[in-house]
């Protein structure tokens, strides 16, 4: 969201009054609630004695264009606060006296007004200095919603109707062309449609079930992952999917992290038992199995753990955010010297996974912790000092854009998360990665130094590519369901033009398949041009057809997803292709070759 000194800010924000007054000229019983800008432009709620609907809104544009060129003034006055609210409840405004109200108990002794023309409402600013400022075709009606008033479903459903506002014409345009190019890609659409995963009523909210073709997508992914690590000197290890809650409690997570958690399976003559909701402590309890020495470290422990996570029901949303999740978790243990090397490397190992997605403008944000909130935060000052400036200097050392994020720290230690862009623009984290001082205290970790006395280690944890789910949602996003062919679920559709070819496609699929390569023969009886369409409308990367010429020269006609040329080859040249596309990781549906 634009800072409230930006113009940006002033004009949604302005524009928002303008939205009002004119529904006011078509609706004037309605009731006013809030009228803030967001990040796309501005919104207002309103109590209606008679609804609206979309067809409304040719007129209330109309009108707001009008007062955008009587160029009113934004006009700013100040009452004292029982001034205000006996001119709101005069007014009938019920929902800005509540609020207005609310402000005088928290020592607010004035309250702020702004009137353009005939429209006045309680507002603490800024405002542009008149309407005439507001660029006239830079702004669109979008959308009505049903929104309760304060967020709470025990209050009035007021409605909300949402306005599109840039600084020209041109960034509008843009921004919907992109939405629209966002809904048609949107994860959940394509992952029915290409049906990646689904979501049953009957295993319940937040928890995906993978099919065949998610399911590629997912060991693909953790492939590429596991030769990434396995060079950077990584050791895999698996632990259960659950545990004791005594090692939750020794950990810090049932103190600190118990709503997030299932609640706990009690067993006759048994300890209570909690779902895994995170990898780290089953990995202490590996590096703690047996004394370690500092020849050992740094110690690098990998897992695609599946972690369980009670996520309320609200805030699920698609695989952006589930309650069944694996991660591509990793636990490093290290010693003092060794942990700003170890923070370089996995932050290195982040950035070249994104440059291998293509993502682009990625940001930084340092979570540190609030030490007024003891509660949330492990206590521990000088150690909470120490870890915030290590990993901050890091930062600066490789020269990233960073911004903090006060109290949005683990509660054991900072953490660095890398943000990646959608197609909209909406930032979303994909990266995480946490400098942990607490959990060696807490599991009294130690290894014996060159000193031959013992010492802590520190412990990073971190995830390069996410979860899974979250991941691929993103790249599902991004690549629009069209994967590259060392990702695809489907690498190869064979097309023989008539039932003549199929025994030749039959030696190409045999051929391919022994290779270990995903590939199908359309046998329907669709027409030949109906079967490339389904090829296309699936998204396969490479399609191969077949007729008489390509039998007698013991070739293939090659079709690449999204590319109109087709070439014919050899098919040990289309082979050898296809070989260098998989060892090499090719994003060939990105421009590379």
């Amino acid at each position: 969201m634009e800072g409230k000194d930006t113009p940006l800010y002033r004009m949604r924000h302005s524009l928002a009054h303008v939205l009002a007054q004119a529904v006011l000229e078509i609706r004037p019983k309605a009731k006013l609630a809030f009228g803030p800008p967001i990040d796309t432009g501005c919104y207002y709620d309103f109590l209606f004695d008679e609804p609206l609907s979309s067809d409304d809104f040719r007129d209330i544009e109309k009108r707001m264009k009008k007062i955008i060129r009587q160029r009113q003034p934004f006009e700013e006055r100040h009452l004292p606060g029982a001034d205000a609210v006996r001119l709101l409840e005069e007014r009938g405004e019920t929902f800005k006296a509540e609020y207005c109200r609310e402000l005088i108990e928290r020592g607010n002794a004035t309250i702020g007004f702004y009137t353009n023309g005939p429209f006045d409402d309680m507002c603490e600013g800024p405002h542009l200095a008149h309407t005439g400022e507001i660029p006239e075709h830079s702004f669109t009606l979008d959308s009505l919603a049903g929104a309760y008033w304060r967020g709470s479903e025990k209050n009035p459903q007021l409605t909300r109707i949402y306005v599109l506002a840039f600084e020209t014409r041109e960034e509008l345009d843009e921004y919907v062309r992109r939405r629209k190019l966002a809904q048609e890609r949107d994860h959940r659409k394509l992952g029915k449609e290409l049906e990646i995963f689904l979501f049953s009523d009957d295993v319940g909210p937040g928890l995906p079930l993978w099919m065949p073709n998610g399911t590629v997508l997912r060991d693909e992914l953790e492939n590429f992952a596991k030769e990434v690590e396995a060079r950077a000197g990584y050791q895999r290890v698996a632990t259960p999917h659950l545990a004791k809650e005594s090692m939750y409690i020794k950990s810090g997570h049932l103190p600190y992290y118990k709503d997030g958690m299932f609640p706990p399976m009690e067993l006759e003559g048994e300890s209570k038992y909690y779902l895994k909701a995170m990898n780290c402590p089953h990995h202490h309890q590996i590096y703690s199995h047996r004394p370690r020495s500092y020849r050992e470290l740094p110690l690098r422990l990998a897992e695609y753990g599946t972690c369980y996570r009670f996520e309320p029901s609200g805030t699920l949303a698609g695989l952006l955010r589930v309650r069944s999740l694996s991660m591509n978790d990793a636990h490093i243990y290290c010693t003092l010297e060794q942990l700003e090397s170890e923070l370089i490397s996995t932050f290195k190992m982040i950035v070249s996974y994104y440059e291998k997605f293509r993502f682009e403008g990625i940001q930084v944000r340092l979570s540190t912790h609030n030490p007024e909130k003891k509660e949330k935060f492990v206590d521990n000052p000088e150690l909470w000092k120490f870890s915030e400036e290590v990993v901050e200097k890091v930062v600066k050392e490789l020269g990233y854009t960073y911004h903090v994020g006060e109290g949005e720290a683990a509660f054991y230690g900072p953490k660095i998360d890398f943000q990646a862009k959608t197609l909209l623009g909406r930032e979303e984290t994909l990266s995480t990665t946490q400098l942990d001082f607490a959990q060696p205290i807490n599991f009294d970790l130690s290894y014996v130094g060159e000193d031959g006395k013992e010492h802590r280690p520190y412990i990073v944890h971190r995830a390069p590519l996410s979860t899974h789910e979250r991941f691929l949602a993103f790249l599902i996003e991004h690549f629009g369901g069209a994967f590259p062919t060392w990702m695809a679920a489907e690498q190869v559709r064979i097309v023989p033009v008539a039932e003549a070819f199929v025994e030749y496609a039959e030696k190409i699929e045999r051929a391919l398949r022994e290779n270990l390569y995903r590939v199908s023969i359309d046998r329907s009886h669709n027409s030949f041009n109906k079967k490339v369409r389904e090829a296309i409308t699936s998204k396969i990367p490479n399609i191969l057809i077949l007729g008489d010429k390509e039998l007698q020269s013991e070739s293939v006609t090659h079709r690449r997803y999204s590319v109109k040329e087709q070439r014919t080859v050899p098919f040990a040249e289309f082979e050898a292709l296809l070989a260098r596309w998989r060892k090499d990781r090719v994003m060939d549906n990105c421009g590379e070759e």
